[in-house]
């Protein structure tokens, strides 16, 4: 008896479904003559009458019901596939607020795991993807409701408890001062001081020749940029004379922004492709370490340095120290773009790399801006 019961009503539903198609049909072909009539005599014709329209409506919304009611699976399985694909609410959140930069939305997949996280609670330990996203021109990453993970013990005098070390393969400064000896993971000033005093070669620009070359000029140096400057170690030297430098840093398998603020100093967490947080003409010198060099894009390249000529005030100088390049490149490709700027040379020197197999060298170049243009 259910049996029977069951194939009625679906009989039943069967047959309304059908005299509903069947009159949507008939409406439609009704409505596609009345509207082709007025069209071309409109005088003579009149509209269609409302009612119709309305029955019209009403059975597509009743085919629509039915067609969506009896097929539960497929909708259920469409809403599932929509939600696991759906973008972490506080990523949709934070788009509203602020716009997040045109390079992200390249990057889909490190994005949303980058803001997938519990709001409110701690942050995920993944300093790597937003390394991985900022040196992709995601930057600046779009900000999270979450508290950051800090050290646990930040007024332990030792410097290794400023540091998260599970992030890095060396635990202590010490093992990072062995592994890496000329990237100035030894934190003492003298050591910072006399890495910068020196004369060994003509390469070598010492602090005190290159303040003498501005107190000559009657330039001032009070605020200077140190582009990948790794530690802070010209930081710290130019601190010791009163001088203050901003080093741009990355953390790449190092806790190099760590270190430079255990030296009391500032570091800027941004990449060599980004547009320096700094405004126009304020910089009275910016030094080019040597993770400024060839294997930076040559387009890249000339915005950046364009960029520098934008941070440094009339008469300020930048340095570029130990720019390696190829010869031929440097001469045909780097030359003629820096002198693009205009600058004057104060000192320009170029010296074979040791041991080089494909002819490359080291520029060593102190340049100073115009005053006025």
């Amino acid at each position: 008896m259910a049996g029977f019961t069951m194939s009625l009503n679906l009989l039943l539903l069967v047959a309304m479904v059908a005299t509903n198609i069947l009159s949507l049909y008939h409406l439609s072909s009704t409505t596609s003559f009345f509207q082709s009539t007025l069209k071309s005599s409109p005088s003579t014709v009149p509209t269609v009458p409302d009612h119709l329209l309305r029955q019209l409506h009403t059975i597509r919304s009743a085919i629509n019901h039915l067609t969506t009611h009896h097929q539960p699976d497929k909708s259920t399985s469409t809403a599932s596939a929509v939600s696991s694909s759906a973008p972490p609410k506080d990523l949709l959140l934070y788009s509203k607020l602020s716009p997040i930069a045109s390079a992200c939305h390249n990057y889909p997949d490190l994005l949303h795991e980058y803001m997938n996280y519990t709001p409110f609670s701690t942050c995920p330990s993944d300093t790597d993807r937003a390394e991985k996203l900022i040196l992709r021109g995601c930057h600046p990453l779009p900000r999270r409701r979450c508290f950051s993970r800090t050290p646990r013990n930040p007024t332990d005098s030792k410097p290794e408890s400023n540091v998260i070390w599970s992030y890095y393969s060396c635990k202590t400064f010490d093992c990072l001062t062995t592994k890496f000896p000329g990237l100035g993971f030894d934190l003492s000033l003298d050591k910072s001081k006399s890495q910068f005093s020196s004369y060994k070669s003509e390469l070598d620009l010492p602090i005190s020749q290159l303040l003498q070359i501005a107190k000559t000029a009657n330039s001032v140096l009070r605020l200077g940029i140190d582009v990948g400057g790794g530690t802070g170690s010209f930081a710290a030297a130019m601190k010791a004379r009163n001088v203050t430098v901003l080093t741009t840093t990355m953390n790449f398998n190092a806790p190099y922004s760590e270190a430079v603020a255990l030296r009391g100093l500032v570091p800027l967490h941004v990449p060599l492709q980004q547009r320096l947080p700094v405004f126009d003409g304020v910089v009275d010198l910016v030094r080019c370490g040597r993770a400024v060099n060839r294997w930076i894009p040559v387009t890249v390249m000339e915005f950046f340095l364009f960029d520098l000529d934008r941070v440094l005030i009339g008469g300020g100088y930048l340095w570029l120290d130990r720019f390696f390049s190829k010869k031929v490149d440097l001469e045909n490709v780097y030359a003629p773009m820096i002198g693009k700027l205009g600058y004057k040379k104060v000192k320009w020197v170029v010296a074979n790399k040791v041991d080089s197999k494909h002819g490359e060298v080291f520029l060593t170049a102190l340049l100073q801006k115009p005053v006025a243009r």
